[in-house]
């Protein structure tokens, strides 16, 4: 039975892909604070502390994962599922680490009402994404995998705002700022968090194809 709990053993797939979506949000969340606070030093060290913390944790789930899928000969859904959904999961966690150090590394001095709007926007797709992960386990169940199928939508939906801010910020940002660093610093920052979103539509999709194939 396609669902049918793993052997002791073998681990439970879905349990990890929980305790990953929940170290993605986690890391949203950080940053989402790092950038509200972004002009105290002191907290913005702490949010990125979090930050780190939070994708390391993510990086140990996906390396069990990994682990458990080469010792497991049954697995719940589909082999090349469960590999490429851990892992692009982690993906998303990677670009949100990515996103906070850029930002220290090229000593982005303040936030713009761009990054404000594509943190917020790139947190909403994370948190959809732990949802959606966390109705794997139940999709045999119709109400349940319907559910899952339109919070990939809201996904989708949420990216394409985030590619749409990104655009309008360009645009504003080739034709105002005069100077060459600020436009090479906070490109650089728009794209990785416009990635985030990308990521998770990734994952989104992978979901789709698992739904639609195990419900």
């Amino acid at each position: 039975m396609l669902f049918g709990k793993l052997m002791p053993r073998d681990g439970n797939f879905f349990v990890m892909f929980n305790q990953h979506a929940d170290r993605i949000v986690e890391a949203a969340r950080a940053f989402a604070q790092l950038v509200a606070n972004y002009n105290d030093v002191n907290l913005r060290e702490q949010y990125n502390r979090q930050v780190d913390q939070a994708e390391q944790a993510a990086d140990r789930v996906t390396r069990e994962v990994n682990q458990v899928l080469h010792k497991t000969f049954i697995t719940p859904i589909d082999r090349e599922q469960i590999h490429s959904l851990i892992n692009t999961m982690d993906d998303v966690a990677d670009l949100i680490q990515d996103s906070a150090e850029t930002m220290a590394l090229y000593d982005v001095r303040m936030m713009t009402d761009e990054i404000v709007r594509l943190t917020d926007l790139s947190l909403k797709c994370c948190e959809r994404v732990r949802d959606a992960v966390y109705m794997l386990n139940n999709i045999a169940d119709p109400k349940t995998a319907e559910a899952a199928l339109k919070t990939c939508e809201e996904i989708d939906r949420l990216e394409s705002d985030a590619d749409r801010v990104m655009r309008k910020a360009m645009s504003k940002l080739f034709r105002e700022e005069p100077d060459v660093r600020e436009v090479i610093k906070l490109k650089a920052i728009y794209e990785l968090l416009e990635t985030v979103t990308d990521k998770c539509e990734d994952v989104a999709n992978l979901i789709e194809g698992v739904v639609l194939e195990n419900s």
